[in-house]
């Protein structure tokens, strides 16, 4: 296929392979511990600095990630503060990342095209910049993961245990709300803003119901995710259909085939 041929479908193919590892690694620990809203809110946020990127003439998807790191500070620094309604949090700063964009494209019509393509996704626009700034946070993700996978798997399942044992829970909370803020601020050119949350949940919700332990769960997540990038792409590229939607609807029917499976076994 000629396709293949192409660079921009190879940076597309490499981009998306590496946004699929990670972004159900991080994905696992958010829904387990029911954050799985904070992908769409940091999302959001990172459309506002995106905004302000071009309108600044600075490296939009750049200062996209940092307002979406700043973000999760945010979101911890309000949790803190409303202990018992953590989830308003991730209310407010949803409502002000969109306020944000939306004043932001008011100011800079201009532009209004360039930012509604990181809306939707433009993963065939990867240049060799953003490759090695994905590339970057994905081994970032994955050292820190590594290095605290026992810590972040006690907090997903007891927070208070894990913090009557001596564990820094809140060191671990803004550990995980940044690094989720990493991985969307660098994914929101690949599948969108709008999207973006989906590679967040849906591998998870795939590999929950065919999981046979927490690490089980975690490697189909990244299998079903990498499955859905991988088809989803090679199939946009071919039929010429919007790539990010692909890969969502494409992880969509797997789930749906994972579901209907399982209760095909139950049967």
């Amino acid at each position: 296929m000629d396709i293949f041929q192409e660079y921009f479908f190879q940076r597309a193919l490499i981009g998306g392979v590496l946004i699929g590892f990670m972004a159900p690694l991080m994905g696992v620990f958010l829904v387990l511990r029911r954050l799985s809203m904070i992908g769409d809110t940091l999302a959001h946020v990172s459309i506002a600095g995106v905004a302000f990127g071009f309108l600044l003439g600075v490296y939009p998807l750049g200062i996209g990630l940092l307002f979406a790191v700043l973000a999760s500070f945010a979101i911890e620094k309000l949790r803190k503060a409303y202990k018992t309604y953590a989830e308003l949090s991730i209310a407010i700063i949803m409502s002000g990342g969109v306020a944000l964009a939306t004043f932001l494209f008011t100011l800079g019509r201009g532009f209004n095209m360039d930012v509604t393509s990181y809306l939707f996704g433009s993963i065939y626009t990867l240049s060799w910049a953003d490759l090695w700034l994905v590339a970057a946070v994905t081994v970032i993700v994955v050292v820190v993961l590594l290095l605290t996978f026992k810590e972040m798997f006690l907090l997903v399942f007891d927070e208070d245990a894990a913090g009557v044992s001596g564990l820094p829970v809140r060191t671990l909370n803004l550990l995980t709300t940044v690094l989720t803020a990493l991985v969307i601020g660098v994914a929101i050119k690949i599948v969108g803003a709008l999207l973006v949350s989906a590679l967040l949940t849906v591998p998870v919700a795939c590999s929950l119901v065919v999981g046979r332990s927490f690490r089980h769960s975690v490697w189909m997540a990244v299998l079903y995710s990498e499955v859905a990038v991988v088809g989803g792409l090679v199939a946009a590229g071919i039929w010429s259909w919007a790539p990010g939607a692909t890969v969502v609807l494409t992880l969509i029917a797997l789930l749906i085939v994972s579901l209907t499976f399982k209760r095909g076994m139950r049967v």
